[in-house]
């Protein structure tokens, strides 16, 4: 009767909400009698005056925990209601059906105080806006969360316990089962088992997760890939997540390991996944079952991964990859001691490498610490590997034809399980299909288009197994065998051969050499490398720096001198003419790919130019030359005579261009004896000038007499 006191008729007036939920589904359908329970709440709110169409039911949130009210659609929409002013009480069987954590439930109760909106349960009715049913609710809200804590410790108390022995069960990856003892076994089908060693032995041998699945891509080969909640296995083709996934799974190594990660509850209700420390497993057993590999292995491996993944920032030798630069992860510069970065530039046709240091460009602005080009670095490292490399050309000839060898065969025999898994299939598919009534067509159809099926599967397999094995039989018995047996005769032949895979040079580098420090002096025009081999042995190599586009181009220093002296007796176009009967070319013609190129006037007139020779014209005018005009005044004579004169050898003129020359006049203290021809000339020219002449007139009056 007091409770009733507390319903009021506003409360009257708005609707009674009736929230429902159970934890999971599996209370859902079996503790039936706690829906009834809890349904039975409205018997309550008809009894204290609501109407039976004021009630409000809130079942959607049925199977869902009351950890948190993010992922809680019926509590969103009871709170928003309650906000509004829509609900006159709530009712729930008891405090945990409305939350278990204590932050949604306070939230909860200063919304229903400001609204004045009552709280039922199975004990009875309370007012939040007042202080004692408030505090009352609050400890009950606290005991709720408590006891979902106690409750969930208990459990995991109980699973942590059988982790700690390494009994409790996981879902265990693909290429391990659970036998009928509950011992962890290897899986019986031996295309899966077989599969999964060629994976770890690809790993081994290239170095990288995407090299491997590059690997399967070539040879053709499919990884066994488990379903969700299921037995099935399934093949399929190799990709780079499935690959670190495997190779970072303890379990493939024989160690039970439990808790290498951490879930945690977002904001919004998600889930976050949290990568542990191995240090932070909450299990870590090696040796607890049969693997794939062993536990030194498997550190390896995540050693190999790490150094992949890493950045430059540390000393590291990455996988070769398919790029020119030979020192890639192992040139280190030579004046800040970081590792210099591989950037490769199209230019000409080809891709050029370029070993550049630009930490501090990139980080603080500063210029560039080293720009050096690769190809003569690359170079003289070739030289010194196949120096280094010759007296163990037999030996290494041997061991790579072996390798060779078994891998072809790895791959021909998971091939050869492919085949026999798709040969087992479509006998099951003949065997259904001569079980069936051959009268229902409706079936008979069905299974009959399933044999046929599996026997193109069949055949496919066949049919790739028999290409492989000819594209391998051809590789090992032309071009494997050819360059092995170079390999033995002269190894920098074999090293220098333009088909032989930059991979494979930087394989076998990373044998021999552990880093090259690299250090230009741009002073004198080379770089110096310093090559430390694994045994810690260091020699010291020295190279000439390439040339810049400027200096590429530019004319040599030899031509222009040879161009200088010529001036003195030629003109432009002789000077050219010369310069290509010797052999000569344009600098630049032979970086531009332009092997017939040939000097012309046009191009000594820029040479001239460009490197300030003093002009033909003015080396004449020093030795006296006179131009056509002064000459001429010289001589007392017309242009045109000059010209004349010039033509049969009575005048010396010397041309400066290809239509213009300078005169050479004898000087006027020459004696007479040693010029006499010259002097009768000038006699002559001068008498005939004084006849031609006209007569002086004499002007009388009246008219000219």
């Amino acid at each position: 009767m007091k409770e009733s006191l507390k319903v009021q008729p506003h409360h009257l007036e708005r609707g009674a909400y009736l929230y429902i939920r159970q934890s999971s589904m599996r209370q859902v359908i079996e503790n039936v009698e706690s829906a009834k329970r809890q349904y039975a709440l409205r018997g309550r709110a008809i009894a204290l005056g609501w109407r039976d169409e004021q009630i409000v039911v809130i079942d959607s949130d049925q199977g869902e925990s009351g950890a948190s009210a993010a992922w809680r659609e019926g509590f969103q929409r009871l709170v928003s209601d309650v906000g509004m002013g829509h609900a006159g009480i709530v009712m729930g069987l008891e405090v945990s059906r409305l939350a278990r954590n204590n932050a949604d439930w306070q939230r909860l109760l200063e919304i229903c105080a400001l609204a004045d909106t009552l709280i039922l349960d199975e004990d009875g009715i309370y007012d939040p806006s007042t202080f004692n049913d408030r505090l009352l609710l609050g400890l009950k809200g606290t005991m709720s969360e408590a006891e979902l804590h106690v409750i969930k410790a208990r459990l995991r108390g109980g699973i942590l316990n059988k982790v700690r022995r390494g009994e409790y069960h996981c879902v265990l990856p693909t290429g391990l089962i659970y036998g009928q003892s509950g011992n962890v076994t290897l899986d019986p089908d031996s295309q899966v088992r077989e599969t999964i060693d060629h994976f770890f032995d690809t790993f081994s041998r290239v170095g990288s997760a995407c090299q491997t699945v590059k690997a399967f891509r070539r040879e053709g080969l499919l990884f066994p890939s488990r379903l969700r909640n299921s037995e099935t296995t399934v093949f399929r083709p190799l990709t780079a997540s499935t690959a670190i996934r495997v190779l970072n799974n303890p379990r493939y190594a024989g160690a039970y390991a439990y808790g290498r990660r951490r879930y945690r509850r977002a904001i919004d209700g998600k889930k976050t996944l949290q990568r542990r420390e191995h240090d932070d497993w909450l299990a870590c057993i090696p040796d607890a079952h049969p693997g794939y590999i062993t536990w030194e292995q498997f550190q390896e491996n995540l050693k190999i991964l790490k150094t992949n993944g890493r950045g430059y920032e540390l000393a590291r030798a990455s996988p070769p990859r398919e790029g020119t630069a030979l020192l890639q992860g192992r040139a280190v510069c030579g004046r800040c001691g970081k590792h210099f970065r591989i950037r490769y530039a199209a230019r000409r046709g080809r891709l050029d490498a370029w070993y550049v240091c630009d930490r501090a460009h990139g980080y603080r602005g500063e210029p560039n610490c080293q720009s050096i080009a690769g190809p003569p670095i690359d170079n003289a490292i070739g030289m010194l590997i196949a120096e280094q490399m010759t007296p163990a050309a037999v030996e290494l000839t041997l061991e790579i034809r072996r390798e060779i060898e078994a891998r072809h065969e790895e791959a021909d025999r998971l091939r050869c399980r492919a085949i026999e898994r798709a040969h087992i299939e479509a006998d099951l598919a003949q065997r259904r299909f001569m079980l069936v009534d051959p009268n229902n067509r409706l079936v008979a159809d069905t299974l009959e288009g399933e044999w046929n099926e599996k026997l193109r599967v069949l055949a496919k397999a066949r049919e790739d197994r028999e290409r492989a094995r000819e594209q391998d039989q051809l590789v090992l018995d032309e071009a494997v065998r050819e360059r092995l047996i170079a390999m033995t005769v002269d190894f920098s032949k074999l090293w220098a051969d333009p088909d032989t895979p930059d991979r494979e040079r930087k394989r076998l580098l990373a044998h021999i050499i552990e880093d090259v420090t690299l250090v230009k002096m741009p002073a004198e025009g080379t770089t110096r490398i310093h090559v430390r081999f694994k045994g810690g042995k260091i020699q010291t190599l020295t190279t000439m720096s390439p040339k810049s586009s400027a200096q590429q181009v530019k004319t040599p220093s030899g031509i222009v001198e040879l161009v200088d002296k010529l001036l003195d007796r030629h003109i432009y176009a002789e000077i050219a003419e010369l310069l290509n009967q010797q052999g000569y070319r344009p600098g630049g013609s032979a970086r531009r790919g332009r092997r017939d190129a040939r000097f012309t006037a046009l191009l000594v007139a820029y040479l001239v130019h460009r490197y300030g020779l003093r002009s033909r014209y003015d080396r004449l005018r020093d030795r006296g030359m006179l131009t056509k005009r002064e000459a001429a005044a010289r001589l007392n004579i017309h242009e045109t005579t000059l010209a004349r004169w010039a033509e049969h050898g009575l005048v010396t003129r010397h041309a400066y261009n290809a239509h213009y020359c300078l005169y050479e006049v004898p000087a006027s203290n020459v004696p007479r004896k040693q010029c006499s021809r010259w002097n009768r000339l000038v006699d002559r020219a001068a008498a005939l000038k004084t006849a031609m002449a006209p007569k002086p007139s004499t002007v009388a009056e009246g008219g000219v007499v």
